[in-house]
């Protein structure tokens, strides 16, 4: 169930706003797809870009205004993409902080990189468990194979 954003929030607290969110959302993932690493990983993923954003910003709200407004399963969407290493972390999360910063004031865009870098881990680490790999303290995530061990590629709006 929705609810209107908690006060006692963390982005509450530091004044995060479903507008800001919409804006760092959008201009973030616009930066995304004209990047030349992994545009082409999210062109190839995401059928329907509205959709997905929808979504995203439903994320970004629970996230920091727990909100209770996403539903969904990220691991499973991001574990059954192929080819995905831990430069492709790096580089996403080097666009979101610049983003960030770019879109929030300062206490704003700390606790999106904190949260951002908090969610890139587990996702790293999940996709890896995910291809049977096991990261030991300072291990990254390796390319994998080029085809999900367990099932076919989907879309990324039918997973999340």
């Amino acid at each position: 169930m929705s609810r209107d954003p908690n006060p006692l929030a963390p982005g509450s607290v530091v004044g995060v706003t479903e507008d800001m969110i919409h804006t760092l959302v959008h201009t973030f993932y616009g930066r995304v797809r004209s990047d030349p690493l992994l545009g082409p990983i999210f062109e190839g993923a995401v059928e329907d870009w509205d959709g997905h954003l929808g979504k995203l910003c439903s994320f970004w709200s629970s996230v920091t205004l727990m909100t209770g407004r996403y539903h969904g399963t990220p691991m499973r969407a991001h574990a059954l993409l192929p080819g995905i290493a831990a430069h492709h972390f790096e580089h996403w999360l080097d666009i979101f902080r610049a983003t960030a910063r770019d879109i929030c004031p300062p206490e704003a865009a700390a606790l999106f990189i904190d949260r951002a870098g908090r969610i890139a881990q587990s996702l790293e680490m999940g996709i890896a468990l995910h291809r049977g790999q096991m990261l030991g303290l300072g291990d990254r995530l390796t390319a994998g194979p080029t085809s999900p061990p367990t099932a076919p590629p989907t879309r990324l709006q039918s997973r999340e």
